[in-house]
C-alpha cells in the first residue's frame, strides 16, 4: 500500500505549503500538486500522473475535499472510481475516510462527501455570478472591470526601484508598499521613466 497525497491551489499567487505540511504529516510517501489550476478542471496533469500511479489497495489523501475538485459530478466520479479499484481515500480537514475494503467509509461518508462536494460547488458557482455581476455594472457605468493596468509611471512600481536601490529586499518592499513579493519582483521588471 502506498499513501499518495494530492494537493492543489487555483492560482499563481496561491501557495501549497500548508497543504503539503499536513499531507507529509500524515505520511504521504509522494505528493502530487497543481499549480494555477482550477478544481473545476477534470483533467489536471499532476491529479492525471497520481490517477495512472494508483493500484489497489493505495490511499489517496487530501488536505480538503475541494482541493480533489469542485464539481460534484467529478468527484464523485472520482471516488467511485477509487471504490471500485480497491483505493482507500482520505481528507483530512473533512474528516471522511472511505476505505472499500471495510465498513469504513460505508453510506455516511458517500452522504459526506455529496454534501461538502455540493457545498463546495455552489460556493464556487456563486463566487462565477457575482463576478459576471460585478463585470456588468463596471461596463454599465463605462468601467473595464477588473484590476487596473499598472504602467511603468505608476506610483507603487516608482516606489519599489527607489526602495530595491536603497537595498530593501523585494519581501520588505512588497510590506511598505503593500503589496506581494511576486508583484515587487513584477515592478522591478519594469523601468519607470
Amino acid at each position: 500500500m502506498t499513501r499518495l497525497g494530492y494537493a492543489r491551489v487555483s492560482t499563481a499567487d496561491q501557495d501549497t505549503e500548508l497543504q503539503i505540511r499536513e499531507l507529509e504529516a500524515s505520511g504521504c510517501e509522494r505528493i502530487y500538486r497543481d499549480h494555477g489550476i482550477s478544481g473545476t478542471k477534470t483533467s489536471r496533469p499532476e491529479l492525471n500522473r497520481m490517477l495512472d500511479r494508483l493500484s489497489q489497495g493505495d490511499e489517496v489523501v487530501v488536505w480538503k475535499l475541494d482541493r480533489l475538485g469542485r464539481n460534484t459530478r467529478h468527484l464523485l466520479e472520482l471516488l467511485d472510481d477509487f471504490k471500485a479499484r480497491g483505493i482507500k481515500f482520505r481528507s483530512l480537514r473533512d474528516g471522511i475516510a472511505t476505505d472499500p475494503s471495510s465498513d469504513l467509509g460505508g453510506a455516511m461518508a458517500q452522504a459526506m462527501v455529496t454534501i461538502i462536494s455540493a457545498f463546495a460547488q455552489l460556493e464556487r458557482d456563486q463566487l462565477s455570478e457575482r463576478t459576471k455581476a460585478g463585470m456588468a455594472i463596471a461596463a454599465s457605468h463605462g468601467r473595464k472591470a477588473g484590476r487596473q493596468e499598472v504602467t511603468a509611471n505608476h506610483p507603487n512600481v516608482k516606489q519599489a526601484h527607489v526602495l530595491r536601490k536603497q537595498g530593501l529586499k523585494p519581501a520588505d518592499i512588497g510590506k511598505i508598499i503593500g503589496t506581494s513579493r511576486a508583484t515587487v519582483y513584477r515592478y522591478l521588471t519594469m523601468e519607470p521613466g
